[in-house]
């Protein structure tokens, strides 16, 4: 714990204020966020002898020497910042809700006449109502797909809705209503997704008895067709809703929230009951509770995913109360704009049990996730030891190194160079290469520029901190390719004096291994753990390699593009190319979005938007 004359000038002059306060190390790196009700108790509680402290936070202040702070005006303003610079900043010691940001939403466009069902990674667009955030996106695809089959929702990108001379094949199965040929009005196609909107607030009683009247006045009418139709409707949503009875006897809407914690990690599960009815369920993880207390954790929670969280209940259950409960209860009320939210622990009755049964679930995904841990590991030891004896090596690779060329045709030749350590992606190491020398489609002239540029880069790591990471020597290097890519390479790494570093070849044809100076190639069986880790680390380098490529062309394809646009000059072209990432992301926006970028006027953005989706439909792509 650092103890410098300025940190303790810091100390005497703490406030008595509710605040946010930040441990930083000697480099100035944050590595704890906190929040206080009374900032100089708070912060100087850390300052006390090692041994009173928990382990968790005597690591921690081993590497203190610095502390900033922000005064808040009250306790709940407290909670909101602390969250938010948690978000910004990852602490190391804070707990934190992993991957957050990544977290899809089910986006419903309201802003559009005929409104669609979307994936958005944020909230973001006015008029649209957002539901989310799901855990994976493929909640989000079977949610999409199931209110698909129940009701008859457009899937069109609005450009082919716009061009549509005649209904696609979605309408002739059923799926759709030809919104496009005019043959649903705004109004009931509008009411129609109202529906879906209900459905997906957990709301499917209303939606089932709206359903059953329209049906009754639709038999009354002898409108036999559009009475089947709602038949199917209503059968759909029983299906749907039939398997949901577990929370039948908690007839208010509510949050169950529990976790079970192995190591640094909790596994925390949400179940979402609505009219009664189980509507949701989501299984998300917190990293770095090792040490932390159950009331340490739940603020931890509830803070990072209700700051995202489009829809909060009246009642939130939860196997532990936070540190903060009437500052997170007033804080919950402010983001459900002004209604109160009951944040208890039920200790008797269906809630009670409720909750236990989510907690119940948290601990099976705990140990699941322990074997296929276990299991996982079991493999990859397996793995490198398989690499070790195969392959002659002096121990099992620890750092491993392959490479793949990616082009077409010779253009936007690129080439990848990804790291596996002890047997696991190591993304952070990835790099990636623009082929500079070679002219035209040459996969063995490439490799060779790009195995001489990584190794010259170790050589130049020490007097360089960008090239740092090239400075680790690997164990192994792994070709894709075969004899030819793998003679250039070794001729590369002689030329640098690396030569000694083993280097193989692999060969997707056969899945064979190749040794410099070996005729006969080496064998692996097909189900043996080492070749599936090479085989894994391969098709990783040619993933990252043809992305990366991809990337490249359709960037040259969008200038060549934007070149054949009237009004657009270079200067609007480097600003649409900053602003969008591809053809679609331009296509789908809005003249008026365009309009408003740097340097582009109405009458531009109107020229372009008219070029894309009538004058561009000849163009390549």
């Amino acid at each position: 714990m650092g103890g410098t004359a300025a940190l303790e000038e810091k100390l005497k002059s703490l406030p008595t204020s509710p605040g946010v306060y930040l441990l930083k190390d000697g480099a100035g790196a944050v590595l704890y966020v906190g929040k206080a009700v009374v900032l100089k108790h708070r912060v100087r509680s850390y300052f006390q002898a090692p041994e009173r402290l928990a382990p968790k936070v005597r690591a921690m202040m081993r590497h203190v020497e610095d502390l900033e702070y922000i005064v808040t005006s009250t306790e709940v303003e407290a909670l909101i910042l602390e969250a938010t610079l948690i978000k910004q900043m990852k602490p190391h010691y804070n707990i934190r809700l992993k991957d957050d940001k990544a977290y899809p939403y089910l986006r419903v466009t309201w802003e559009e006449d005929f409104p669609r069902l979307l994936i958005a990674r944020k909230p973001g667009n006015e008029g649209s109502r957002y539901f989310g955030p799901y855990p994976h996106a493929q909640a989000v695809h079977d949610t999409i797909r199931l209110l698909r089959k129940i009701f008859p929702i457009r899937n069109c990108t609005n450009q082919k809705f716009r061009n549509a001379a005649r209904p696609c094949l979605e309408y002739y199965i059923g799926h759709c209503q030809a919104p496009c040929q005019n043959w649903v009005t705004k109004e009931a196609y509008r009411e129609m997704m109202s529906r879906v909107e209900r459905f997906l607030e957990g709301r499917a009683d209303e939606v089932e008895k709206d359903l059953l009247a329209r049906l009754t006045l639709a038999a009354e009418n002898l409108e036999f067709e559009r009475a089947a139709e709602l038949r199917n409707q209503i059968q759909a949503i029983r299906e749907v809703r039939e398997p949901q009875k577990v929370a039948a006897g908690t007839e208010r809407e509510l949050d169950a929230i529990a976790w079970a914690v192995r190591d640094d990690v909790a596994l925390v599960q949400i179940f979402r009951v609505r009219h009664g009815r189980l509507s949701g369920r989501e299984s998300l993880t917190l990293t770095g509770v090792q040490g932390s207390s159950e009331a340490a954790i739940a603020d931890a929670f509830v803070t990072q995913y209700y700051a995202n969280a489009q829809e909060i209940p009246p009642e939130i259950i939860i196997q532990a109360l936070p540190e903060s409960a009437d500052q997170t209860r007033q804080w919950l009320k402010d983001r459900r704009a002004g209604r109160s939210v009951s944040l208890k622990l039920p200790r008797r009755g269906e809630k009670a049990q409720l909750l236990a049964l989510v907690r119940k679930n948290a601990e099976m995904a705990r140990d699941e996730g322990a074997r296929r841990e276990m299991s996982r590991e079991a493999r990859i030891e397996e793995g490198l030891l398989g690499l070790q004896h195969t392959l002659g090596l002096a121990a099992p690779p620890q750092r491993m190194e392959c490479y793949d060329i990616s082009n077409t045709q010779g253009t936007e030749s690129v080439a990848s160079m990804v790291v596996f350590t002890q047997g696991k992606p190591d993304k952070s190491q990835y790099r990636r290469f623009k082929i500079r020398t070679v002219q035209g489609a040459n996969d063995f002239e490439s490799m060779y520029e790009v195995i001489s540029r990584r190794f010259k880069h170790r050589d130049q790591a020490l007097d360089n901190p960008h090239l740092k990471r090239f400075g680790e020597t690997p164990d192994l290097v792994i070709i894709d390719g075969g004899r030819g890519q793998l003679g250039y390479a070794v001729r590369a790494m002689q030329e640098l004096g690396v030569g000694e570093i083993p280097v193989f070849g692999l060969a997707k044809q056969h899945e064979w291994l190749f040794e410099p100076d070996r005729a006969d190639p080496i064998i692996l069986d097909r189900d043996s753990e080492a070749l599936k880790m090479l085989q894994h680390l391969r098709d990783e380098a040619h993933r990252f390699a043809i992305t990366f490529h991809r990337q490249l062309r359709t960037r040259r394809n969008l200038r060549s593009l934007l070149d054949d646009v009237p009004g657009i000059g270079p200067k609007r072209k480097r600003v649409l190319l900053g602003a969008y990432r591809d053809l679609a992301a331009i296509s789908q926006a809005s003249v008026e979005d365009l309009g408003r970028l740097p340097g582009m006027s109405m009458a531009a953005a109107e020229s372009l938007s008219h070029y894309l989706h009538v004058g561009g439909e000849g163009t390549s792509q």
